[in-house]
């Protein structure tokens, strides 16, 4: 088997495409495994940590760039498209697998034009540009909430579920504390970072019992480990979280943001959460992750524009003081959690390549 997987731009698109292409290594030590990105995107940062191999196209994103910067990645578009044809030709792929972002667009139509079979990993409930307008010429669209299928009207969709890169949590002993886990993604998220000091001044009473770890992003580092100096709590800061699964594993709540990757993460592992959607997001997406989370009782949401020291103080105590409904939050989203959603996503790709 020999697949590419194309997109990324954001770990929201690649991380999903690494748990695949993990499954398919899984599977099969033999499989070969091509991604095709950009230079600009993550995946330039963290494949060659991966150990996958990545071809980079110069192909550029149009929305909200003005006309000029319309015609720029407009110019893009032919080089682009006959740098995807090459590739295509010199792998052989059985499959190739869009992962989103305005990368995938033209190694999928060039994959088409070749008739290689070509599918889509959508991780958000609304699409992204690229996924929206290829989805009738690919073979298939997988899709993390069922509410999606309404976007792709004509294609041929199933509800696979987002793939994440856990299996499930390690095993970590816990003590009697209430621990709270913030982060904004990798680079955080200055509303939720300043939220919390302001939330954690009204929180002094509850300094013996509640901790944190807070993922700052690089950013807001030093200013928030300075505050947290002048507050009397067990409080873990760092810009980056590298062992994430560890983190989940110690919270009993999580406040972050709802890209589709975090969204995917909590529901596997059953964690309460306060989702927090960021409100510049394409689409808006990220508030109808966290609506769709909400609405099925599995997590809170807090607009960004909402978010103040004194609502956010309100919610974690209680959280806090109301444990049997943390534990029902907690429970609803485990019940959404999808932990084969990368082996329905290869036993379909497989099933398309052979068919």
């Amino acid at each position: 088997m020999r697949v590419i997987f194309a997109g990324g731009g954001t770990g929201g698109h690649l991380f999903p495409g690494l748990a695949v292409a993990r499954e398919f290594q899984q599977r099969d030590g033999r499989v070969e495994i091509l991604f095709v990105g950009t230079e600009q995107g993550i995946e330039f940062r963290v494949l060659p940590k991966e150990g996958f191999k990545l071809e980079t196209l110069m192909v550029k994103g149009i929305k909200g760039r003005g006309l000029r910067g319309i015609l720029d990645a407009l110019y893009g578009v032919p080089a682009s498209l006959l740098s995807s044809l090459k590739i295509i030709r010199q792998f052989h792929p059985d499959c190739v697998i869009g992962l989103g972002g305005y990368a995938s667009g033209p190694l999928l139509l060039a994959a088409k034009l070749k008739n290689v079979r070509c599918v889509i990993m959508e991780q958000n409930l609304r699409p992204g540009f690229t996924n929206k307008m290829l989805a009738r010429w690919v073979d298939c669209v997988f899709t993390a909430y069922p509410e999606s299928a309404d976007y792709f009207r004509g294609a041929r969709v199933v509800e696979s579920g987002n793939p994440v890169r856990w299996r499930e949590l390690p095993k970590i002993s816990r003590g009697d504390e209430f621990a709270l886990l913030v982060f904004g993604g990798s680079a955080g998220a200055r509303r939720i970072n300043y939220a919390v000091i302001d939330a954690l001044k009204l929180l002094t009473d509850l300094r013996a019992v509640l901790s944190i770890t807070h993922q700052t992003g690089q950013a807001d580092y030093a200013a928030i480990k300075e505050a947290y100096k002048d507050l009397p709590f067990a409080a873990e800061v760092t810009p980056f979280i590298d062992r994430m699964d560890d983190a989940y594993a110690r919270a009993d709540l999580v406040l972050c943001r709802a890209g589709a990757t975090t969204v995917a993460e909590i529901t596997l592992f059953g964690k309460a959460a306060i989702l927090v959607p960021f409100p510049y997001a394409i689409y808006d997406h990220q508030r109808g992750n966290a609506q769709a989370l909400q609405e099925r009782g599995a997590a809170e949401m807090i607009l960004d524009q909402e978010l103040t020291g004194a609502r956010l103080a309100e919610r974690i105590r209680g959280y806090f003081l109301d444990r049997t409904k943390l534990e029902q939050m907690a429970t609803a989203a485990r019940a959404l959690g999808r932990p084969d959603a990368a082996a329905r996503i290869v036993d379909q790709c497989y099933a398309l390549a052979h068919a």
